[in-house]
Parts: C-alpha cells; sequence; structure tokens
C-alpha cells in the first residue's frame, strides 16, 4: 500500500461513527482550521531552526491536516483527496505558462507578473468581479505578512516609491505623528499601524521579508532576555527587583555574549 493510500486508511478509521476515535469524529471543518494555521508555523519553526529531522515530522503533520479537510468533504460527497491533488496539479501547471507552455519569463518579476495574471483570469472566469490590483490578497494572512503582499500589488500598479528613502522618510514622518496622537487611543492605535505599514514598505525596498525580520528579530530578543535573567541571577537578584539602568547593564552583556 503506498504511504498516502495507508494515511488516508487510518483517517477514513479514525472518522468511522461506529469504531472511530470519539474525538477525531467530533471535529469538523472550524474546528481543525486553527489546528491547520498551527501546524504551518510549526513547519516555518522547523526550517529556522534547521531541523531537518522535526521538519519531517512537521510536514507530516501539515499533511494530516489536509488529509483531514479532504476526509470530511468526503463525508459530506464535496470533493476527496484525489480531488485536492488533481486540483494542485491543474492549478500549478496553468499557472506556470512559462513552464509548461510557451509564455516568457526570464527573471521572478516576470515570473510573478505572469502569475497574478493567470490568478486574475481565474477570479474573472469564477464570475469575481473586483478587478482591483489588490484582489485576492487573503484577509486571513498574519497582518505583516498581508501587509507586505499589499505594498507589492501596489508597487506592481505604479504606486511606489522609486527607492528607500521614500518609506524611511514615511518611518520618520510615522513617528512624529504618533507623538503628535495625543492620548486619543483611536488615533494613537491608527498612528502606530501607519508606522507598521511604513515599515513593511521600507522592508519591501530593502528586500526584506518583514514576517522573518520580526520572527527572528522576537527569537533574539527571547534569547538576551533569558540571558539577561540569568545574569541577575547569578548576582543574587530578581529582575523585577531591579532598576532599568541595571537591566539595560544585563541586556548589553547577553548581547556582548553572543
Amino acid at each position: 500500500m503506498a504511504a498516502i493510500d495507508r494515511v488516508l486508511s487510518v483517517m477514513a478509521r479514525l472518522r468511522d461513527p461506529q469504531t472511530g476515535c470519539p474525538w477525531d469524529v467530533a471535529q469538523d471543518f472550524r474546528s481543525i482550521a486553527p489546528h491547520t494555521i498551527e501546524e504551518a508555523y510549526e513547519v516555518a519553526d522547523a526550517i529556522e531552526r534547521g531541523d531537518l529531522d522535526d521538519l519531517r515530522d512537521e510536514l507530516g503533520d501539515l499533511l494530516l491536516q489536509v488529509v483531514y479537510h479532504a476526509r470530511m468533504a468526503e463525508e459530506r460527497h464535496a470533493f476527496d483527496f484525489e480531488a485536492v491533488a488533481d486540483g494542485l496539479a491543474a492549478k500549478l501547471i496553468r499557472r506556470h505558462p512559462h513552464v509548461f507552455g510557451d509564455a516568457g519569463a526570464t527573471d521572478a518579476d516576470s515570473r510573478e507578473q505572469l502569475w497574478e495574471q493567470v490568478k486574475a483570469k481565474e477570479r474573472a472566469q469564477r464570475g469575481d468581479c473586483d478587478t482591483s490590483a489588490l484582489a485576492g490578497v487573503t484577509l486571513g494572512l498574519p497582518a505583516l505578512t498581508r501587509a507586505g503582499k499589499l505594498s507589492r500589488r501596489a508597487a506592481r500598479a505604479g504606486f511606489d516609491w522609486p527607492d528607500a528613502s521614500g518609506p524611511a522618510a514615511k518611518v520618520r514622518e510615522e513617528l512624529e505623528e504618533i507623538e503628535g496622537a495625543g492620548d486619543d487611543p483611536d488615533k494613537r492605535e491608527a498612528e502606530v499601524g501607519d508606522l507598521l505599514l511604513a515599515a513593511v514598505n521600507l522592508a519591501r525596498h530593502l528586500d526584506v521579508d518583514a514576517e522573518t525580520a520580526l520572527r527572528r528579530a522576537s527569537h533574539r530578543f527571547e534569547r538576551r532576555f533569558r540571558a539577561l535573567e540569568r545574569h541577575a541571577e547569578r548576582d543574587g537578584s530578581a529582575v523585577t527587583a531591579l532598576p532599568m539602568d541595571t537591566l539595560e547593564g544585563y541586556w548589553q552583556d547577553a548581547k556582548r555574549d553572543e
């Protein structure tokens, strides 16, 4: 039995209303969706850590999510795993006319333009009347990732600065506007949002993926803060009992240790 057939068989058994697992039988698309998102992040984490053994396991967990959703759809006589796989193969061929057809794409930019043209055609065929350059950017994406996609789409439509100096100046402008927001919580939130959006735009101009950059910055912060805690413990102090200037000294020690 092929590996994927074995997985499909196991899932069918787990979902059997009579002899399956009560927890698995009780699930639906909505209850499984958070696990699907979580597993995708765990794949990204394994890649970030360079742990290929863990990546193998996490990819299996992510595949489980696809198998799970496909099984539930099959139970509703909507589609099955084979339809998902066939649809994927057809989509890959359709969206790569420069590989499987005669369209030309000599670099990554022209390839991305072709990709977006095909996606726009697919939306039109589905009856989607949204012709905006921003059409189809998923609402459920992480905020930084979605901001980056919106920024790239707008740039391809011609709404962009010629170089990084423009978004860099916008970041400085948004910082000033935060300072001028006063005590209005709604205005402060809006200005902080504008600052983050400007930072994402600057990252794009610098060829930096904002989501990856922030994730790695968070990892550095966690690593250094844990080192700060160890420094304080070594000196017989609790972090909560120390003044900020002392903590800053420990922080700089942690950075030097790296």
